[in-house]
């Protein structure tokens, strides 16, 4: 499964396998993996969930490619839930580009027999 680095302006954040996903809208997510440069935005994570553009989020794959997006939330509910629960979803992705990054994600959903 791809890995990608979670970025906000020129901080590296963390890395996600954004490993599930609603390929029709299209949104992939999955738990967020945190580095030392999270600490710089967890606040923002943790408060502001109705704009978080101000924290500049971008992804990008394993090849440096930014994942072209509308939008990227980090849900931070860490003080009440243990910190391997942050998950991360990415709204928003063109299909053409949501379908090469994510197979998986669109056969389970095409073919739910098959993918299982």
């Amino acid at each position: 499964m791809a890995r990608f680095s979670i970025h906000s302006g020129l901080i590296l954040a963390g890395y996600a396998s954004l490993e599930s996903g609603d390929p029709p809208m299209p949104v992939p997510f999955g738990r967020f993996e945190p580095t030392a440069g999270y600490l710089a935005i967890q606040n923002g994570c943790r408060t502001n969930h109705i704009d978080p553009s101000g924290l500049r989020l971008s992804a990008k794959t394993e090849s440096g490619m930014v994942v072209p997006s509308m939008a990227i939330a980090i849900l931070d509910g860490a003080e009440a839930f243990p910190p391997d629960c942050i998950e991360i979803t990415i709204l928003g992705i063109p299909s053409a580009f949501n379908e090469a990054l994510f197979p998986d994600h669109v056969i389970k959903y095409t073919h739910p027999l098959i993918a299982r």
